[in-house]
C-alpha cells in the first residue's frame, strides 16, 4: 500500500514532552488543601465536573484548570473556602506554568530522521502562552515546519491544518496520545492516525481505539514511526 505521505502533524504534550503527570501532582495539592472539606474521591469527582462545565468557556489547559479548582474549592466548602486556600491554588496554577520541558524518550531523534523527507506540524490545544513557551524550551521549534494551537481538535480542524500546510488531510499522518482529540479526528478527516499510548491520559480523552479502520495505527513509542511510515509505503 502506498500512502502518499506529504505531511506528520504532531500532538504536543504527552506526545513530545511529559504533561499530564504535572495536573496530576497538582491534584493531590488540591486534595490536601481541602482534605478538611472533602474526601479525595469526592473532589476529584467534582473538580471534573467542574472541568466539563468550563471547557466552552476557558478552553483545554492550565488556566481553566486552575479557575475550575477555585470553582471547586468554593462549591465544596459552600462559599467559605479560606482566602489563603485559593492563594494557594493560584499558586499551584503558576507553578504549574513553570514547570520545565521533559522530552519523552526517542522525540527528538524521529524527529531529527523524519524531518526533510516529511512537513512536519505540531497541533496542539491549550493555553497559547504555555504551548509556545513549551516548544521554545524543549528545543524541538527548529524541527517542524510549522505550529498550529487550536482551541479544539476535530475533523475539521485537521482538513484545515493539513490543506494549510500540506496537501490535504489524505496524504497526512496525525501522532499522538490522545484517541480522542488527534486520532479519531484525524481519520475521520481522511488522515493517518497513530496512537502512542501514555501511561497517563486524562480520563476526558479516552475512548475506544477504532481499531478495525485502515488508516489506524498503534506504536508503543515515537521511535517506531520511521518504522511504521515504510512498511506504510
Amino acid at each position: 500500500m502506498r500512502t502518499g505521505l506529504s505531511t506528520i502533524g504532531f500532538d504536543a504534550d504527552d506526545t513530545l514532552w511529559q504533561n499530564e503527570q504535572f495536573f496530576r501532582l497538582t491534584e493531590a495539592r488540591f486534595a490536601e488543601l481541602l482534605a478538611e472539606h472533602a474526601d479525595a474521591d469526592h473532589l476529584q469527582e467534582r473538580l471534573l465536573e467542574a472541568e466539563k462545565r468550563n471547557l466552552g468557556h476557558y478552553g483545554f489547559g492550565i488556566k481553566g484548570f486552575t479557575l475550575s479548582m477555585i470553582e471547586t474549592a468554593v462549591e465544596v466548602t459552600e462559599g467559605r473556602v479560606p482566602a489563603a486556600v485559593i492563594g494557594e491554588i493560584l499558586a499551584a496554577g503558576r507553578e504549574m506554568l513553570r514547570h520545565p520541558v521533559e522530552t519523552l524518550p526517542h522525540v527528538r531523534e524521529t524527529l531529527e530522521e523524519l524531518s526533510g523527507s516529511f512537513r512536519l506540524v505540531v497541533i496542539t490545544k491549550g493555553d497559547l502562552f504555555d504551548q509556545e513557551r513549551k516548544l521554545a524550551q524543549s528545543g524541538l521549534g527548529d524541527l517542524f515546519d510549522a505550529v498550529e494551537i487550536v482551541s479544539d481538535k476535530n475533523a475539521a480542524t485537521y482538513e484545515r491544518v493539513f490543506s494549510r500546510h500540506g496537501d490535504g488531510a489524505e496524504r497526512a499522518m496525525m501522532v499522538g496520545n490522545s484517541l480522542k482529540s488527534d486520532i479519531a479526528p484525524a481519520i475521520e478527516a481522511g488522515s493517518w492516525g497513530v496512537y502512542v499510548p501514555h501511561e497517563l491520559t486524562w480520563v476526558l480523552e479516552r475512548i475506544e481505539a477504532p481499531d478495525k479502520h485502515p488508516r489506524y495505527r498503534q506504536i508503543e513509542h515515537l521511535g517506531e514511526l520511521k518504522t511504521l511510515i515504510a512498511k506504510l509505503g
